[in-house]
């Protein structure tokens, strides 16, 4: 696999993931009282970090990618694999 595919692949798989973890940080906690600001959405958090998700998000890419390039080279689970229709290839 070159270089430039693995990037790519892991920044789609990046991406996956921000959408994955964001939900987790915009809900406000329920020990934190604060008052909400006129205008403003009732659910939206009251502290939100974008350092500490933007860490999580890379750390379960890492992985994820980790995951995916070990079945690359390794072959556990090929497409032959995942015929769901048990057709004969002619």
């Amino acid at each position: 696999m070159l270089w430039t595919s693995a990037l790519a692949i892991y920044v789609i798989i990046w991406f996956f993931c921000l959408f994955l973890v964001l939900p987790f940080h915009a809900r406000a906690g329920e020990g934190d009282i604060a008052p909400i600001v006129a205008g403003a959405e009732p659910g939206a958090p009251v502290r939100f970090r974008p350092g500490r998700a933007a860490v999580q998000v890379t750390l379960l890419a890492a992985i994820i990618f980790g995951l995916y390039y070990a079945n690359y080279v390794g072959e556990f689970v090929t497409a032959k694999d995942l015929n769901l229709f048990q057709q004969q290839a002619r």
